[in-house]
């Protein structure tokens, strides 16, 4: 089964820890052992589930609207000679753009609210879709495209029964990755001003040296990583399979 290497790996991961905190008998506020993160998640689990709520809220949002931005995007692109010369070297220059000075530009524009975080979880997953999807569609099979023109197909047609589906795989890829990301946008924006969010609960419990409930909140913020790559893995997939 494919789960028992990921239960395997978190076992001999915790074993390790749990090693490390006994031998170098550490202080708690600096690396609690996963008993105690453990305890203190069980203990907090409400606030922990409030609060990821909260972000679970802003990385779902943000990721829909990134997928379906990049999705555009890369359309518009693979269509259009003067998109790309004219969004493509804008798309390249803002990805050199660090995310965290971005951020604080973002909440003073959008406020502390819920939608200066998703702004940032569509920044930083925006660009991985755009540019994988745009690449499936330039990559279509040449055999594919020289059968189209033989028979004449138009323009659209070959778009949206030939490149498109070929390129379906590479959107799949881009989407996965996006998964992975998002939570990183969110929770880099709850850091610069929010008041609800993981991002926020693990501000406070560093600020107050609660190390376990910091712990507790980043592992917390890892399953909730891994739950939404394992659900738009299987969409994906699903997306994949039905071309193939």
């Amino acid at each position: 089964m494919k789960v028992f290497p990921a239960v395997a790996a978190t076992l001999f991961a915790l074993t390790v820890w749990q090693v490390i905190v006994s031998l170098t008998d550490l202080p708690r506020f600096i690396l609690p052992g996963p008993a105690l993160v453990a305890e203190t998640w069980w203990t907090n689990r409400w606030v922990i589930a409030e609060h990821t709520l909260v972000t679970a809220k802003e990385v779902i949002i943000g990721l829909a609207i990134g997928t379906a931005l990049g999705i555009v995007t890369a359309l518009q692109l693979a269509t259009s000679k003067t998109a790309r010369m004219l969004v493509q070297p804008i798309l390249v220059f803002t990805q050199a753009l660090p995310v965290f000075a971005l951020a604080p530009i973002l909440t003073l524009w959008m406020g502390f609210g819920l939608w200066s975080k998703i702004a940032m979880a569509v920044l930083i997953i925006y660009f991985p879709v755009t540019s994988a999807f745009f690449d499936g569609l330039m990559r279509t099979p040449p055999g594919y495209l020289d059968l189209a023109k033989t028979m004449q197909a138009s323009p659209n047609r070959i778009l949206w029964h030939i490149r498109v589906p070929a390129a379906l795989p590479n959107l799949g890829a881009g989407v996965r990755l996006a998964a992975v990301y998002a939570p990183i946008g969110a929770v880099i924006g709850e850091w610069v001003g929010a008041s609800q969010g993981l991002g926020y609960l693990m501000l406070l419990a560093n600020g107050r040296a609660k190390t376990d409930l910091m712990f507790a909140a980043m592992l917390t913020l890892g399953v909730l990583s891994v739950l939404l790559y394992v659900m738009v893995a299987k969409l994906t997939r699903h997306l994949g399979d039905r071309e193939t």
